[in-house]
């Protein structure tokens, strides 16, 4: 422990009881996934919450990632599961695939990890994840975005509450230094692993806190970059609410996974808001979880404002923008469609659709395509009536096997001969990991005096 959490105060069930208070509410008996490093905070916000479910008649499950990034990380994985276990914390470990991580090391391992942990948590029914990034971690995350030129998302640095399609990610601890969070694992008795890349400094991270003290000789102390992280984040939440009600009057979401967009309405709206909600619209189609680039994304909006809609088909974001009536038709670009994988219950495809399969029988979930579409109206000629718009059919889901597309959910077609009886046996349900609209951020706070 360091010497500064011997002068600092543990916290007390009270007042965690009181942080928790202001991310719900929670049905009963809450269960809930606690992101467990084995580092000190971790350590420390799982125990809490440990505590806390057993006064909600809730349970709680440490969720320990190997990211596999060190040798020793396995090892480490095991110590810190006994450690929970000897304090009567449960405990699930995750492995990451042992592949390389491209670009960015600490943002594609953390990428993976949240992978990992929103999976365990839809596998397994748990809707809230609790992370521990406590006070120091919301002015880095501040300051990271400063260096990055980021805008008003950006500096709003890291909310209380997000929600995703898989979970509610929850963090508590915003507002407590992590001194405390060392005293209150100190009095518990439970100990904790140290992750030699927090010292490294080839991170950023890491050397912004190097210059902590010289930063708060300055007036930015940690508590008055997360005071001012917390401000911005009110004005986004204020503009999300904006860009939401844009979105309900202006854009139709089709179960298929397209839309379509009154191009005037979004012309007629404040700049900020008209570029959040088209940010939204590409993100929900093309099943990712961050936003086109600021400068293509400005491009679109000023042709929408020139043109009136689109006056040619374009990409953007691994999406087609074609200008349909009076309307602009946004779907997924079908190269952008390109994964190929197992039929297991439950798979994401494309990061846009769940399937659910009730057949033993193995198969991939690829896009139709254009030879695919082919094959099915050579089969079903009926189907060239099909409502769904020809420059969506490439880009959906479909079911193959050895002989080809067994089955096209969203088109109700069945290869005929094939093992399916019907297109029920399947479901592909719209799922991106950004719906269209959300609540999406939120920043409560604990009580005044908690």
């Amino acid at each position: 422990m360091t010497s500064a959490s011997q002068d600092a105060a543990a916290i007390d069930d009270r007042e965690f009881a009181a942080l928790m208070a202001a991310l719900g509410p929670f049905e009963q008996e809450p269960r809930i996934a606690s992101a467990c490093s084995g580092g000190a905070d971790s350590m420390a916000v799982t125990l809490l919450l440990h505590r806390w479910s057993n006064t909600t008649g809730g349970s709680v499950t440490a969720l320990v990632v190997d990211h596999r990034l060190r040798p020793e990380s396995a090892d480490e994985a095991k110590v810190t599961m006994r450690r929970l276990e000897r304090h009567g914390i449960p405990s699930r470990l995750l492995v990451r695939p042992n592949e390389p991580l491209d670009g960015n090391l600490q943002a594609a391992a953390r990428r993976d990890r949240y992978r990992l942990l929103s999976e365990w948590c839809l596998e397994n029914e748990v809707l809230h994840l609790v992370t521990a990034h406590h006070l120091g971690d919301q002015a880095e995350t501040l300051l990271l975005r400063l260096a990055r030129g980021s805008g008003v998302d950006g500096l709003a640095a890291m909310p209380r509450i997000r929600e995703s399609a898989a979970v509610r990610l929850l963090r508590p601890l915003l507002d407590i230094p992590r001194d405390r969070l060392e005293a209150t694992l100190q009095v518990a008795g439970l100990d904790h692993v140290e992750d030699p890349s927090n010292r490294d400094e080839t991170f950023q991270r890491v050397r912004l806190r190097r210059a902590r003290a010289i930063l708060a000789q300055e007036g930015l102390t940690p508590a008055r970059l997360s005071e001012t992280a917390m401000r911005v984040g009110r004005a986004r939440a204020a503009l999300q609410d904006a860009a939401d009600r844009l979105l309900a009057r202006t854009v139709r979401l089709y179960p298929e996974g397209y839309c379509r967009l009154d191009p005037a309405a979004i012309a007629g709206a404040p700049p900020d808001v008209a570029l959040r909600a088209l940010s939204r619209v590409l993100v929900t189609v093309a099943g990712t979880d961050y936003p086109p680039r600021h400068e293509r994304l400005q491009r679109l909006f000023a042709d929408i404002l020139r043109e009136g809609g689109v006056a040619n088909a374009r990409t953007l974001h691994g999406c087609r923008l074609l200008p349909s009536k009076a309307r602009v038709l946004i779907c997924r670009e079908p190269r952008a469609a390109a994964e190929s994988i197992p039929a297991a219950a439950g798979c994401l495809w494309d990061g846009r659709f769940r399937v659910f399969l009730r057949s033993g029988k193995p198969f991939e979930v690829r896009r139709l395509g254009r030879n695919g579409w082919a094959a099915v109206l050579k089969d079903r000629p009926e189907l060239r009536q099909t409502h769904v718009p020809a420059p969506v059919r490439p880009s959906l889901p479909a079911l193959w096997d050895l002989d080809g597309i067994a089955c096209v959910p969203h088109l109700r077609y069945v290869r005929s001969g094939s093992e399916f009886a019907r297109s029920s046996e399947v479901e592909m349900t719209f799922a991106p990991a950004a719906p269209l609209s959300t609540s999406g951020f939120a920043d409560g706070r604990a009580p005044t005096g908690a």
